[in-house]
């Protein structure tokens, strides 16, 4: 783990509406980055502490790829961030990276909207070991979708849907993983990352096949180091904390009900922020 201060934006781009990539100058932190693990960035003094997904490295340039949408005040203030700006620090690689292997059978992997973008770098190390990969990427607009071309060049098979229809398919991302699933006997396991519910959902797809299935959880977080307490899940029955003994956790343990309950625990304070950050925009 590094901990370090004062570290240069190199690029920022624009991907759809609230949804843009940062590429951050941290050589240390990149160069022991195992997918699966994530850091926590402050943009200044008084800002939050904020945990995001490493979804690339440039080794050469050492450096980090973050793809943020804009969801809350912290984030919107970090959508003003601009290539030469710097973000004062950083801390990371943090949590458990994911277990990577040759399988012989194939991998499914599932991104539903943003969560496509820790998707990412799991599948492209799984093909890296010569992995079978068959991607299947969603989101509710074409608009919203993200990593589509990176995900297609590292996937043996894909598949795009949107719940509108105005791009790829019509379906939800669990339509496409069960057909996979009834069309194949032997995908070994099976990776989804999207919204809680996307993810519950996915689970209970795969279930009757008993393929695992591994998911990241974005639970509340603050410091990133198990001290706090504030990212506690349930898997099998037993208190887990994301941060140290995640973000990537077996679907099949995770109680998704309590999670999606805690995730909305202050729901009020986050509106009360951003309501608070636009009254000062507009003076």
């Amino acid at each position: 783990m590094f901990l370090g201060r004062n570290f240069k934006i190199l690029d920022k781009r624009d991907l759809g509406p609230k949804i843009f990539s940062l590429w951050v100058e941290a050589p240390d932190v990149a160069r022991k980055f195992i997918p699966g693990q994530f850091l926590i960035l402050r943009m200044h003094e008084k800002a939050e502490r904020i945990p995001l997904t490493i979804v690339d490295i440039d080794l050469e340039r050492g450096s980090l790829m973050l793809l943020i949408q804009v969801v809350g005040r912290s984030t919107a203030e970090m959508s003003e961030l601009k290539a030469g700006d710097t973000v004062l620090d950083l801390v990371g690689p943090l949590g458990e990276g994911m277990e990577l292997k040759w399988c012989s059978g194939k991998i499914i992997c599932v991104g539903g909207g943003i969560g496509t973008a820790p998707l990412y770098p799991k599948a492209k190390a799984l093909k890296k070991l010569g992995n079978y990969i068959i991607s299947i990427i969603g989101a509710r607009t074409r608009d919203l979708l993200v990593m589509e071309k990176e995900m297609a060049e590292i996937s043996d098979e894909f598949i795009v849907c949107t719940d509108d229809g105005s791009y790829g398919r019509k379906a939800l991302v669990t339509e496409p993983l069960r057909e996979a699933l009834e069309k194949y006997d032997d995908v070994d396991e099976v990776i989804a990352i999207g919204p809680p519910v996307m993810m519950k959902f996915a689970c209970r797809t795969t279930a009757p096949t008993g393929v695992k299935t591994w998911v990241s959880l974005n639970p509340i977080m603050i410091d990133g180091t198990g001290m706090c307490g504030g990212c506690r899940v349930s898997a099998a029955g037993a208190t887990k904390f994301a941060c140290v003994d995640g973000p990537v956790f077996d679907g099949a343990t995770i109680d998704w009900d309590e999670l999606m309950s805690r995730l909305q625990s202050y729901q009020p304070q986050e509106h009360l922020a951003m309501d608070h950050l636009c009254r000062v925009r507009n003076l």
